[in-house]
């Protein structure tokens, strides 16, 4: 019997090859969407579950409160984990862990590798970094000692066994004592090797509580009531002898959170190795792939209703040779499902094909294989059979139930009556339309703002180049040997690039309006910064060569000062004009003059306000060249650059990058959304469309009688497009004033995240509702001119 249905429906699908290709196209969009969104949503949830201990692992991470501002780090001291671990039996191992970058040697074999892990020893014993060659308990148990994992290996021994093996990291040689598989894909941790975290040198073997750079993981003797165990280290962190060894006086605090591992990639506003996903992006990407899907299935429900016209023979007769309602279901609900079952197979297949694509766009590394595992499958399977029921219950119910002499008499009518659910279905999907093109429009108009505004220094043609080796015991040489290369225009140094400062610190001024604790930035540069970033001066002047003679070390550093510049924002919280500020003492390193005022420039993401500033010289604790070059010969100034390091560094690689790469990598989730939008207003105005195509067909077909009578009466061209048209721009019409203030909603929720943001502005919603109608006019105009155009005595013969 069901053989029968489904050769009967593999029969009506070839007699209407149009009404199927648009169901069987648009289901194969619709879930072919949601399989590459549940791929990335799976990945995303899924992050750090690998973890065996995962549900007892928790990040310590930093609130602090200096003068009246409260900040937040995702960082701690050195003296966290161990005094932790000796004060609270709960917790069981602590890990402090950092990522660098140096030169690896081995043989004739240099490169410069970004993932160096500094940990401490219980690391694999912590996280489940699959282990293949190597203890867990051994493989960090001297600072001599280091792990490769499988990539890298391969890179530097290639066949031979590594194990044993010297290879020389950061100017040391290491003794290779472990091989792991590579990081897992949703893990927070990635690492090409990793060694003791002491190995990062004397900065971390003190204890300290502040200088915060390292990232504190925790291994508590079970999951429960981490609350409770937050509750106590805070409370040890407010007793006075902690608070005197913190430095807190009055209202000023430090204490710490604990975030359950599992909670940080997707809950945490505090990035740790990789920018942290977000939870509302989950549910976007699960709303649009439903939206999609949805339009796809309103497509199936309203051109299967609106194709029993022409199949009222057929279901008259079949009920006239003894057809019962549930056969006559069931041949509906069979149909259903082959055109679902082949849309899936074409499904499948595009999801394959673009797979390269959407890495593009979410910024992952899946393969074509995780699509082809057995869950997929399976779950495309059964959202094949929900699909096929769901889109096909109406058509098939309304088909079924219907009287026979009603069918044989005068058929099936979509355009009879009320139409309630086919007005719905069409005022519903160009809803969706609209909304997702004004929300992608006002995203893509924040995007653009963000990379066109004045962020108060010059982006463009800067260079970045580390600095390492003995590159900092040569310092100026090299910079002034940088200088002299031919389209170079300036060089400077700092520690960390303008478009993102994390160094927290604090500022003590004393002046006529009492003393001042003021919790800051700090950033640590070279002379030329000012020049080279094409910074504006608000008062005062740059650092030049002679403040270094303030600087003066000797005499147990009786003389010495540190100049200082700020930025309008601390001068303002200060009390200071930029020009009451010139050459007034403030203290952070030591005490020191104010020597000039930068105007503000936006320091951190556009998400966050400009705050307060302090620059200090500091050229020794430079990490990084910046480098301007002239626009005229980017490419030949690079190579000039590649020889003159070459020649100066001894084969280190010529590793750099672009400041505006720097500064565009801060909005990667933004531009994703924005990317990803577009492809969904995309696809849903197409698949809109394409049911409205098959739909103003059908409709047409039902009306030729009617049109070849009015064109016989004297109606025009422009009468028949109108009579056919009118309906559709009306439902469309309607659906756009109900998408524009939901779209209006949430484009303004959206824009709350950043600080400096646009308007949503009104033409947005004008050129909406144009390009909506237009496209719609267009598709339905196509059938309406061919009635137009067609010989009306062809469609009068037979009356």
């Amino acid at each position: 019997m069901f053989k029968n249905y489904f050769k009967i429906a593999l029969r009506n699908l070839q007699k209407n090859r149009l009404y199927a290709s648009i169901n069987i196209f648009g289901l194969a969009i619709g879930l072919a969407s949601c399989m590459l969104i549940g791929l990335y949503i799976v990945n995303e949830l899924s992050y750090d579950k690998f973890n065996e201990k995962a549900n007892r692992i928790v990040r310590a991470t930093m609130e602090y409160k200096l003068a009246d501002e409260v900040n937040f780090a995702a960082t701690t001291g050195t003296k966290v984990g161990p005094e932790f671990a000796r004060t609270f039996p709960r917790i069981e191992e602590y890990v402090r862990t950092f990522i660098s970058s140096s030169n690896v040697k081995y043989d004739n074999k240099l490169f410069n590798e970004d993932r160096i892990l500094f940990a401490d020893p219980p690391f694999f014993k912590m996280f489940s970094f699959n282990l293949l060659q190597g203890n867990a308990e051994s493989v960090l148990d001297a600072p001599n000692k280091i792990v490769l994992t499988q990539s890298m290996a391969r890179k530097y021994f290639g066949d031979e066994n590594p194990i044993n093996k010297t290879i020389t990291v950061i100017g040391k040689e290491m003794i290779v004592s472990g091989i792991c598989e590579d990081s897992p894909k949703n893990s927070q941790i990635k690492f090409d090797f990793v060694t003791q975290f002491l190995n990062l040198g004397n900065n971390v073997k003190e204890e300290q509580w502040w200088t915060a750079n390292w990232i504190t993981y925790f291994l508590l003797n079970n999951d429960e009531n981490i609350n409770q165990l937050e509750q106590q280290i805070n409370a040890y962190m407010q007793t006075d002898a902690i608070r005197s060894q913190v430095g807190s006086v009055g209202e000023s605090y430090l204490n710490y959170h604990l975030q359950p591992l599992l909670d940080v990639h997707l809950k945490s506003d505090l990035a740790g190795f990789e920018p942290n996903g977000n939870m509302t992006y989950i549910y976007i990407f699960i709303i649009i792939s439903l939206l999609i899907l949805l339009i796809a299935s309103a497509n199936y429900t309203n051109l299967a209703t609106a194709q029993s016209a022409s199949r009222s023979g057929e279901i008259g007769m079949r009920k006239v040779m003894g057809a019962s309602k549930r056969q006559v279901f069931l041949q509906f609900i069979s149909e259903s499902t082959t055109i679902t079952f082949i849309a899936a197979g074409l499904a499948l297949f595009v999801s394959v094909l673009v797979i390269p694509y959407f890495n593009t766009i979410t910024g992952k590394e899946f393969t074509r294989l995780e699509l082809l595992q057995p869950i997929p499958i399976t779950l495309l399977f059964l959202f094949c059979i929900i699909v096929s029921f769901l889109a096909g219950l109406y058509p098939a119910l309304v088909l079924s139930g219907a009287e026979i002499m009603g069918v044989l008499k005068k058929g099936f009518r979509c355009t009879g009556g009320n139409g309630l659910l086919k007005k719905s279905l069409i005022v519903g999907q160009f809803a969706i339309s609209v909304f997702l093109i004004i929300y992608t429009m006002v995203i893509l108009q924040q995007m653009d703002f963000i990379q066109n505004k004045n962020l108060g220094y010059n982006k463009d043609h800067v260079v970045v180049l580390p600095i390492g080796g003995d590159m900092q015991n040569n310092f100026e040489a090299f910079k002034d040997g940088l200088k002299l290369v031919s389209g170079v225009q300036s060089v400077t140094a700092s520690y960390e690039t303008p478009e993102f400062v994390e160094w927290g610190d604090g500022v003590n001024v004393v002046d006529e309006n009492g003393e001042h604790n003021i919790s800051i930035n700090a950033m640590p540069i070279d002379l030329d910064f000012i020049n080279t970033l094409g910074m504006e001066m608000a008062s005062g002047r740059d650092f030049i060569q002679s403040d270094f003679a303030l600087m003066d070390t000797t005499n147990n550093r009786a003389n010495y000062q540190q100049p200082y510049l700020i930025n309008e924002t601390l001068a303002k919280q200060i009390g200071w004009t930029p020009d009451e500020a010139i050459g007034r003492i403030i203290s952070n390193r030591a005490l020191g003059p104010v020597v000039g005022v930068v105007k503000d420039f936006n320091f951190s993401s556009l998400h966050e306000p400009v705050g307060p500033l302090l620059m200090f010289l500091g050229r020794d604790f430079s990490r990084n060249y910046m480098v301007r070059i002239s626009n005229s010969d980017v490419q030949g100034t690079l190579g000039r650059l590649e020889s003159f390091w070459n020649e100066r560094t001894n084969g280190r690689p010529f590793n750099y990058h672009f400041l505006d790469e720097d500064y565009n990598a801060l909005y990667q989730a933004e531009q994703r959304s924005a990317i990803l939008f577009s492809v969904a207003a995309g696809l849903a105005v197409i698949l809109a469309c394409l049911g409205l195509f098959g739909l103003a067909a059908f409709t047409t077909v039902q009306r030729t009688k009617e049109i070849g009578i009015r064109k016989t009466l004297g109606a025009n061209l422009s009468n028949i497009m109108l009579l056919i048209s009118k309906n559709f721009l009306v439902l469309v019409t309607v659906a756009i004033i109900i998408a524009s203030p939901l779209a209006f909603w949430a484009a303004k929720k959206w824009l709350q995240n950043f600080t400096y943001r646009i308007e949503p502005e009104w033409y947005v919603f004008i050129i909406a509702a144009i390009v909506t109608l237009f496209i719609t006019f267009l598709t339905v105009g196509y059938h309406s001119i061919r009635a137009a155009m067609a010989n009306p005595t062809k469609s009068l013969r037979t009356e």
